[in-house]
């Protein structure tokens, strides 16, 4: 398969990811903003709708092609804040620790991946 056409998939699966995320917030807003403030988040509620946008903003821009490094700033604003913030597991014990501890890692994967979209050439290919 032609690697343009691989990205492409990759990045309809790695956006949607983001996009996904994005509805949670807004369809969620007050378990997340719970959540939140169980986590001792400042204006938690104005913290979720605005990491809403962002994942959304990112999201959109992965997918499309558009505003690409815009859309990494965004992203990579929304996980650094929240990875250490909001599954800080070094903070709990017990089953909890471990649950905050595999969004932890995989939060920083998912950075990571964020991350080497910056080593991209942009435009992308198959963008609008």
């Amino acid at each position: 398969m032609n690697t343009e056409i691989i990205f492409f998939i990759g990045r309809i699966l790695f956006g949607g990811f983001f996009l996904y995320n994005a509805y949670s917030h807004f369809a969620n807003t007050a378990g997340l903003t719970a959540y939140a403030e169980s986590k001792k988040v400042p204006m938690a509620k104005l913290a979720v709708i605005v990491s809403g946008l962002l994942l959304l903003f990112g999201g959109y821009t992965i997918i499309t092609g558009v505003r690409v490094t815009a859309g990494i700033a965004a992203l990579i604003i929304f996980f650094l804040p929240v990875t250490f913030t909001m599954h800080a597991f070094w903070k709990e014990t017990g089953q909890v620790r471990m649950m905050e501890q595999v969004q932890f890692f995989k939060n920083l994967a998912i950075l990571g991946a964020i991350l080497m979209l910056t080593a991209i050439p942009i435009p992308w290919s198959m963008s609008l």
